[in-house]
């Protein structure tokens, strides 16, 4: 089995005192793809791991929540610039909106980009997913208003032409962890055709995934410095910092 990690970012923001929490600083963002490029890694799309029964020894999976306007303006062109792809995890009730469910955090007010603007994205850099339509804790959902999630998503996948593979990045990394709570949801991500689902969990995963529907993410956050960056990558959870 192969090493995978699954890095997850958020926001990004043009100054480095700004760098914290989901916000990293693009220059930390350009330094952390120059490193991987050094180190020969290879980015793939969740459709193509799909296909894949293994994978070249040093392949990541880059993944980023909400599409933020910030990722348009700072991540996308450092993707092309150093030839990574990556999958961004679309909240579809918020396009065009902002983060309005972070509000209560004082966390909120990233503006999300709209319908016209993941379109507009190349398909040959960028794989869309699901970050559900409502952005809710799914654990504390009934199985019926899951389902009604899903169905809101796909009513705006087909109305704006949005090429979405059928992933799901669970939002805030929160699913029904205890039986037969879990093994009901898990029959409904598979009747609603879903491939792949992330946690956070913070491990370098082994592909093929033994459990398509519990795969972890690193989480990366704006005060990882280069070196914290590279355990990361390497152990997932941090134990020095």
């Amino acid at each position: 089995m192969t090493r995978l990690p699954v890095l997850m970012y958020h926001n990004f923001c043009a100054e480095a005192e700004a760098s914290k929490g989901l916000t990293l600083a693009v220059s930390r963002f350009e330094q952390q793809l120059m490193y991987l490029r050094s180190k020969g890694y290879q980015s793939f799309f969740l459709s193509e791991l799909a296909a894949l029964p293994q994978l070249p020894r040093r392949s990541v999976v880059l993944t980023f929540d909400d599409v933020t306007v910030s990722q348009w303006e700072y991540a996308v062109p450092l993707l092309i610039k150093y030839g990574f792809k990556a999958v961004f995890f679309v909240p579809f009730a918020y396009l065009g909106q902002t983060d309005a469910w972070n509000a209560s955090s004082g966390a909120g007010g990233h503006p999300i980009m709209t319908a016209a603007q993941l379109r507009a994205l190349d398909p040959n850099v960028i794989e869309l997913a699901h970050h559900s339509f409502a952005h809710p804790r799914m654990a504390t959902l009934s199985l019926e208003a899951i389902q009604q999630d899903f169905d809101q998503a796909q009513q705006v996948i087909v109305a704006e032409q949005l090429p979405v593979f059928p992933a799901l990045a669970y939002p805030y990394g929160n699913y029904p962890r205890q039986h037969p709570a879990q093994t009901h949801f898990f029959t409904l991500l598979q009747k609603n055709g879903i491939a792949f689902g992330f946690r956070i969990g913070n491990r370098v995963s082994r592909f093929p995934w033994s459990h398509p529907y519990v795969i972890p993410r690193i989480d990366v956050k704006g005060e990882d410095h280069l070196l914290r960056f590279r355990w990361k990558l390497r152990w997932g959870r941090l134990r020095l910092w």
